[in-house]
């Protein structure tokens, strides 16, 4: 690697997570990033060793372009599917949008809401009216509909293969999203209460009552779940959250960004996952000295071929001494090499997930 002062120090923490698989208390495993940064390989490897340590292994991607089949090479659905190979290794695939719907569908059945000509029941559209009057109450509430299903499986350790960045940190400010949510109802329960009452008379549903108390209870509901969630994500015995980037400019500002919002919302992260690296065990100026010994005896295309590679390596390298630089004191920083081959399929998945747990040799 370039400028190897970065991974000698043998203060530095270990460049692995062994840290995770070793730490018998977390409940509450997240992998976030940026787009295309490779979190779902790392999820799956990550589920993949846990599954030799823990008895009950989940993996759940809330991420809506879902790619847990596709790592997998078999069909997982909205319910725990077990990994073929495994006995203790399950997924899930989580559609948020679907969870909301059928909570509607629930409040509608308790109520007796009816439906107006275009086919909208009374829930539905004043569930409309509150989400435009609170952005992100929607969310928070299939966020609690997932939390509350997960939970109630009775798994050791889940694993969350999480959305791009921007929606996991909209996840993570649920909480209070929702404080301000009940501050504004409650200060106006009874206006509330009343415009309840007309909607239900408009759209023929239940007694007035009956969709308020639906209404107000599933939002209470709501919050005392996410409630009890954020200070299990605030606790660094049950939570803790992977950063996942690759060596590249938007990707490392991206995670410095994610660490710090992280800090802000009191949740744990010191593990730092940097996919796709180009030859981690060697550096940037040893192979340019092969390159400019041997370039002469190679053909144009391979020429060109060796030197855009370099300037590949060249540039990595650069992001990765920044990355050491920013994280190296206080996080693990795990370098995954870039493969010859995609990373599908159990048994690549476990082979490659060897890496996480005894990382390349930096110093050979």
């Amino acid at each position: 690697m370039a400028d190897p002062e970065f991974y000698d120090d043998e203060d530095l923490p270990d460049p692995s997570l062994k840290n995770i698989i070793e730490q018998d208390t977390l409940q509450w495993i997240f992998v976030g990033g940026k787009g295309g940064v490779g979190k779902t390989t790392t999820s799956c490897c990550l589920g993949t060793q846990l599954a030799k340590h823990r008895k009950k292994v989940l993996i759940v991607s809330t991420d809506p372009a879902h790619n847990l089949s596709d790592a997998f090479c078999q069909k997982i659905g909205r319910e725990p599917t077990p990994i073929q190979g495994f006995t203790n290794l399950s997924a899930m695939e989580i559609d948020a949008t679907e969870d909301l719907d059928k909570m509607q569908r629930s409040m509608e059945d308790a109520t007796g809401a009816g439906h107006d000509e275009d086919g909208n029941s009374g829930i539905q559209s004043l569930m409309t009216e509150l989400t435009n009057s609170i952005p992100g109450i929607d969310e928070a509430m299939s966020f609690s509909e997932l939390m509350k299903q997960v939970q109630n499986l009775d798994y050791d350790v889940v694993v969350f293969d999480t959305a791009p960045t921007g929606h996991t940190l909209r996840l993570l400010s649920f909480p209070t999203i929702l404080e301000k949510a009940f501050g504004k109802l409650m200060d106006l329960k009874d206006r509330f209460g009343g415009l309840i009452g007309q909607a239900s008379a408009i759209f023929g549903g239940g007694s007035p009552d009956q969709v308020q108390a639906a209404l107000l209870g599933r939002l209470e509901e709501t919050r005392a779940i996410i409630n009890k969630v954020n200070t299990a994500f605030q606790d660094p015995a049950l939570t803790t959250f992977v950063c996942v980037c690759i060596p590249e400019f938007l990707s490392i500002y991206e995670t410095e960004r994610l660490v710090q919002e992280l800090s802000k919302f009191g949740i744990d992260s010191h593990n730092i996952v940097v996919n796709q690296v180009l030859f981690p065990e060697k550096d940037a100026e040893e192979l340019g000295e092969w390159f400019d010994s041997n370039k002469d005896g190679l053909q144009k295309e391979a020429r060109e071929i060796c030197s855009k590679m370099m300037a590949r390596k060249r540039m990595q390298d650069k992001y990765i001494g920044q990355c050491f630089d920013l994280y190296g004191d206080d996080f693990h920083v795990v370098l995954m090499p870039l493969l010859d081959h995609e990373v599908r399929g159990v048994e690549k998945l476990k082979d490659f997930s060897e890496l996480l747990i005894n990382p390349i040799d930096l110093e050979e």
